[in-house]
């Protein structure tokens, strides 16, 4: 079993940057890879980005490449999200998730464990 817990969300005006976090509990956050999705009011849930268990593989949806950065810290059982340049696009829940297996995730049916989300609101 593990425990997700974002936090980092906020409100952050246009062209600004967030950073936010994931906390895992567990002994095998290690063996996971790991995803940041998010959903806007209305919204289907989206996927943003993926990062394989060591952290040595990553990728970005569209929306998001060259804007964001996913990494992960396995010795303090934590996944960040990075992000920059944002716009009032961008706002919505923001939800990490924990795969269960080692390789690259790209859609929610491939996660088994989720967090509560946290909010970013970007201002125009």
């Amino acid at each position: 079993q593990v425990q997700l817990v974002e936090s980092g969300g906020g409100l952050v005006q246009a062209g600004g940057s967030l950073r936010l976090s994931c906390a895992a509990s567990g002994r095998t956050f290690s063996s996971y890879a790991m995803g940041w999705f998010r959903q806007a009011p209305g919204k289907e849930r989206e996927f943003l980005a993926t990062i394989n268990w060591s952290g040595g593989l990553t990728d970005y949806a569209n929306s998001v490449k060259g804007r964001f950065i996913i990494s992960r810290d396995n010795a303090k059982n934590t996944v960040y999200l990075q992000m920059n340049s944002l716009t009032p696009e961008d706002t919505a829940v923001y939800y990490c998730a924990a795969k269960g297996t080692y390789g690259l995730g790209y859609s929610d049916n491939a996660y088994k464990y989720w967090g509560q989300g946290t909010q970013v609101t970007v201002s125009s």
